[in-house]
């Protein structure tokens, strides 16, 4: 007798719950170096404990650290999420040095068929920018 397979895990979108120390800090960087628009505030006994960003269909939700595993726990470790855009990451990565950001890595055609750079956000989560190269 034939067994029938369930389907697969079939995700629609993904969105990154980041934990972070600074807050204010973090939404500024992620809304003036990058480029997100914030989506939505969450307060918690007055306080703004959460704002959700956005970036086209990419979503991610910045959390304030509430110090309960210690304030100076090391972040971003092992880890690392890509965007991948149809813009220029060439101008992505000038606006972000621009305005004053580092980047971990200059746009490089990959041999894949992509132009990535990398940048690190103010808690050390890692970010790849990518988009396919232009043709030559």
């Amino acid at each position: 007798m034939d067994r029938v397979q369930p389907e697969s895990f079939r995700a629609r979108e993904l969105t990154a719950s980041l934990t972070v120390k600074d807050l204010e800090k973090s939404v500024a960087w992620y809304r003036d170096l990058v480029g997100f628009i914030v989506d939505r505030e969450y307060e918690r006994g007055g306080k703004v404990r959460s704002v959700a960003l956005k970036a086209g269909a990419v979503r991610i939700l910045l959390n304030q650290d509430d110090g309960a595993k210690g304030m100076d726990r090391p972040k971003g470790e092992g880890f690392s999420l890509q965007f991948i855009t149809a813009q220029s990451v060439d101008e992505i990565a000038k606006r972000i040095k621009d305005l004053g950001g580092t980047l971990d890595s200059e746009p490089t055609d990959m041999p894949w068929g992509a132009r990535v750079f990398r940048v690190r956000d103010p808690d050390g989560f890692k970010f790849a920018i990518s988009s396919e190269r232009p043709p030559s």
